[in-house]
């Protein structure tokens, strides 16, 4: 009997010593296993860090992308010019119109430009004044522009011809900007045709420079000369080869004059030279404001000077942001 309980007593021992055995190892194993969990997740996390650090660098770059960067500002000019000019366009006749009893109002919701001495709604009149002043820079550039391409091609056709027109320019660039404007505006009589001529013949010199450096440089191409060789005339050359890679400089060129023509139309209207007080004009309307600030009336300058300031600057960044998109080059801004 006493054989029998120790007998007993130690199996039950090796039993209690297996079972001890047994839940050490599994522990061992859940810590083995936790670990491993906890090192994939860290790898994981880390994984899913380094993508998302990649995935804000992308992101950033091409942010930075000046040429997607051109496309977005790009766009948004060409949507605000459009907008504005045609507001200003499809505006009735009557928008403008007195209203002795909506005198020398200040900004509110019915006019949020305010009014002027006569009534009329500030807001409209800037507006008009703006599609005015826009259509008045669209003549102007345009006219500078065929002026700089006829010289530049001119100009590359002989050495002659090319001191010659050498010489228009350093003379027309040696005159103050202003004075030959206030004189050309004078001698055709203002108005909206006569303000445009003036703009479009002191605006080209700058244009016609790089006009004609384009072409000089074109002049000693291999492909020049092989079109030379094989019978072609100075103009087929010059139609068929040189000017179109001449369009994205010219086209770049036009547009940077659009913000100084429309700054010279304000100008010289401003003194008296431009367009006829009938006509709505930025000009015109700032002229008329300088009798009245002194009231206290400073609405009447302020709302259409800065909706000028926005157009101009309008037109600038589509000008810089299409010479980035042809890859024109910053020393080639026309001013």
């Amino acid at each position: 009997m006493k054989q029998t309980v120790e007998r007993s007593s130690e199996q039950t021992t090796e039993i209690a010593e297996v079972q001890k055995v047994k839940t050490a190892s599994q522990e061992v194993r859940y810590n083995i296993n936790t670990g491993s969990l906890q090192a994939e997740t860290g790898k994981g996390t880390g994984t899913t860090r380094q993508t998302r650090k990649e995935y804000t660098a992308a992101r950033d770059q091409n942010f930075r992308n000046p040429r997607q960067r051109a496309v977005i500002w790009g766009s948004l000019a060409v949507i605000w010019i459009a907008v504005v000019w045609l507001t200003g366009r499809l505006l009735p006749a009557g928008s403008t119109l007195t209203s002795l009893m909506d005198r020398n109002l200040a900004p509110t919701w019915a006019h949020p430009f305010g009014t002027d001495w006569l009534g009329r709604d500030m807001f409209m009149r800037t507006l008009k004044g703006l599609a005015t002043s826009i259509q008045v820079g669209l003549l102007a550039a345009c006219g500078g522009g065929l002026i700089a391409l006829l010289l530049g091609l001119t100009a590359a056709s002989s050495k002659a011809a090319d001191r010659v027109i050498s010489w228009i320019i350093d003379l027309f660039l040696s005159v103050p900007h202003l004075v030959s404007l206030v004189m050309l505006a004078f001698v055709f009589g203002g108005g909206l045709a006569g303000v445009a001529a003036a703009i479009a013949l002191t605006h080209w010199p700058n244009l016609a420079r790089i006009v004609r450096a384009e072409m000089i440089q074109l002049k000693s191409a291999e492909y020049i000369q092989v079109s030379h060789k094989l019978g072609q005339s100075r103009l087929q050359v010059a139609m068929q080869h040189m000017l179109p890679h001449l369009v994205p400089q010219l086209f770049v060129g036009i547009l940077l004059i659009f913000p100084h023509a429309i700054l010279h139309e304000a100008a010289i209207t401003f003194l008296g030279l431009g367009l006829s007080p009938q006509q709505p004009a930025i000009g015109i309307i700032l002229s008329e404001s300088m009798r009245y600030l002194s009231a206290g009336m400073w609405w009447l300058a302020f709302f259409p000077g800065l909706a000028l300031l926005l157009v101009v600057r309008a037109f600038d960044v589509l000008g810089n942001s299409l010479k980035t998109l042809t890859g024109t080059g910053s020393s080639r801004e026309v001013r």
